[in-house]
């Protein structure tokens, strides 16, 4: 076996991929039922592994609809095993490869961080393109991916046990996907083995892997300085709209290679001071609001919930977490005046068990 296969299939990796698996999960039966006998489960898991006889068990689907409807799909425990033993050893390497405001599923970087480097754009230029790949993660051909994974990853074995995890979703979001034919195409293009499972770890990983050297295109070879993606969202700046407009058709162009599309009515160059719509906030240069969308879903789940607090079906823990949540998402934007009429109107009520109420700057 390659140097690369043995770090992942060492029993350490192992052990520590267990652990970031099991982290935030350990109460779940699928979890637990792997703690039984942990040593045991490690071992056969390395075995398999090594004798090349793993096979990726079945996921589970369900969907959630916020921001729009996705299909979750939630690998077996063991398999999150795998796939965590898989990133330790292979993300460092491809990390240091992408370009620095690539935002998405790295240390480091993630959502408000994304936001913050809109800002400081949108403050520099005048104008930005912002653009965004259809199905993205439905659209993704395993074959261009394995192509890109071992230009880096010089091991014989370690494409197996990726193409494994690939093969096992394989065909997952075939019902989230319509096909598109590129040049050359011919009808069997549609066969082509396509699509990442939402939900997978190497699927976000594999994700920024497969759109790095789109990232390196528009940074090199458009020159764009002012550039920025996080999953599929990509913003571009400029203060020549002419520039931008020619950019536009670059990518479309760049994207084809890749077997991948865009938006392209919504793919507009506009004036930063209009505001950038931006992962769940409208940035504008001076300052930042909330999508409507945001605060009307939340404000849904939250008197929810409060039913659900005052039947005693929930705990003031899991209220209180929900709440948390939301607020160290919003609080990024200017959104004090939001969050007061929000608990203003949706008060705590008392429990059956006739507890007081928590005041409502509890959660302010």
């Amino acid at each position: 076996m390659g140097a690369v296969f043995d770090a992942v299939t060492g029993w350490d990796n192992l052990w520590r991929a267990y652990r970031l698996a099991a982290r935030g999960k350990r109460r779940t039966g699928s979890a637990a039922a792997f703690e039984h006998q942990l040593a045991d489960r490690l071992i056969a898991l390395q075995d398999d592994l090594c004798t090349k006889t793993y096979r990726p068990g079945a996921y589970r689907h369900f969907f959630i609809h916020e921001p729009k409807r996705r299909k979750i799909s939630a690998a077996p425990f063991r398999d999150r095993v795998v796939h965590h033993a898989l990133c330790n050893v292979i993300e460092p390497a491809f990390d240091a490869r992408f370009v620095t405001h690539s935002y998405a599923n790295r240390a480091g970087k993630g959502t408000h961080r994304a936001v913050d480097q809109v800002q400081a754009w949108a403050r520099r230029h005048r104008y930005v393109l912002r653009g965004d790949v259809v199905q993205h993660f439905a659209s993704l051909d395993h074959a261009i991916l394995c192509a890109k994974l071992a230009r880096v990853i010089d091991d014989v074995d370690v494409p197996w046990l990726a193409a494994a995890i690939l093969g096992s979703g394989a065909g997952v979001l075939a019902d989230q996907y319509t096909p598109v034919y590129f040049p050359g195409d011919d009808l069997l293009a549609a066969c082509r083995p396509r699509g990442l499972p939402i939900g997978n770890l190497t699927s976000q990983f594999w994700s920024n892997v497969y759109m790095s050297d789109f990232d390196w295109f528009v940074v090199r070879e458009l020159g764009c300085e002012a550039y920025l993606r996080y999953v599929d969202d990509f913003a571009l700046f400029s203060d020549s709209k002419t520039a931008l407009w020619a950019w536009k058709e670059a990518i479309i162009a760049r994207l084809a290679r890749e077997r991948l599309t865009m938006h392209e009515g919504e793919a507009q160059v506009l004036p930063t001071r209009c505001g950038i719509p931006w992962l769940g906030f409208v940035v504008y240069p001076t300052h930042r609001l909330l999508k409507r969308c945001n605060a009307v879903n939340f404000t849904r789940r939250l008197a929810t919930h409060l039913d659900g607090y005052q039947a005693g079906r929930i705990s003031f823990a899991e209220l209180d977490a929900g709440v948390q949540g939301w607020i160290n998402h919003v609080r990024y934007a200017d959104t004090w005046g939001l969050r007061e009429h929000v608990f203003a109107t949706h008060p705590i009520p008392r429990r059956a068990t006739s507890q007081p109420p928590v005041p409502k700057t509890h959660f302010l």
